[in-house]
């Protein structure tokens, strides 16, 4: 194929037909699921789990303290320590140097740390004493087959009793085609505001002018033209 015949629209919208199988409220629910179509040999390529009403979950692990904190760096600067010491020591001709360069390398790592750890958390000035564990979770788990396999998947979940734990959640009614172009944005039902119009303005008033006189002209005698006598063209007698 040459070059210039290749597609480079790359706006092109793609249709997924995937259509819901079963809805959760957690994610384990829908893990099983798609592990229990997998035992039956279904094609799991064909299946997708999908999490919608997406919210941030922080769970709070305990409170965080000066001491605390420098002992969380120091943990931290051990292992950095210890693996920098590993990577000199390859350079050491003998074992001992070896192990005293990384126990060397680990200690002050445990010291730095600790210091930098007590003076991040001294510098917050107790806006934030405590330490927690931040994830994105979903209020509700879907899992989508292409519509071509749904009865197979339908038919594989018939059979296989669900675990006790699992709740259903109902498939909503909107289930079906997954058309991109069906949530563009469309246009509002009422009118837009009229703009408004500029008022319509008098028309200027127009000026008439009389028009003046001919000049008369006045003629003397003496430009007066005689008049010729009248001459008549029979013969006198």
């Amino acid at each position: 194929m040459d070059m210039a015949d290749m597609p480079t629209n790359l706006d092109a919208q793609v249709v997924v037909d995937r259509r819901v199988l079963s809805g959760y409220d957690n994610y384990l629910a829908a893990q099983r699921t798609v592990d229990t179509l997998s035992d039956a040999g279904f094609p799991v390529e064909n299946v997708a789990i999908v999490g919608s009403d997406l919210k941030l979950e922080e769970t709070v692990t305990g409170r965080m303290t000066n001491g605390r904190s420098a002992l969380a760096g120091a943990g931290s600067g051990v292992i950095f320590g210890a693996v920098a010491g590993m990577f000199l020591g390859l350079f050491t001709s003998t074992t001992l140097s070896f192990v005293v360069l990384v126990l060397w390398a680990a200690l002050w790592g445990a010291v730095m740390g600790a210091a930098f750890g007590f003076i991040n958390h001294l510098f917050t000035g107790g806006k934030r004493d405590f330490a927690s564990r931040s994830a994105i979770v979903a209020g509700r788990y879907d899992v989508l087959v292409t519509a071509s396999h749904l009865d197979h998947a339908r038919a594989i979940l018939d059979g296989t009793p669900g675990p006790a734990d699992t709740v259903v959640v109902e498939v909503p009614q909107s289930a079906g085609t997954y058309d991109p172009a069906a949530v563009q944005p469309t246009a509002p039902d009422h009118p837009f505001p009229s703009q408004p119009t500029a008022p319509d303005l008098p028309a200027p008033e127009r000026t008439i002018t009389p028009e003046r006189p001919a000049p008369t002209r006045t003629i003397t005698p003496e430009q007066a033209v005689p008049a010729q006598p009248a001459t008549s063209d029979s013969p006198r007698p």
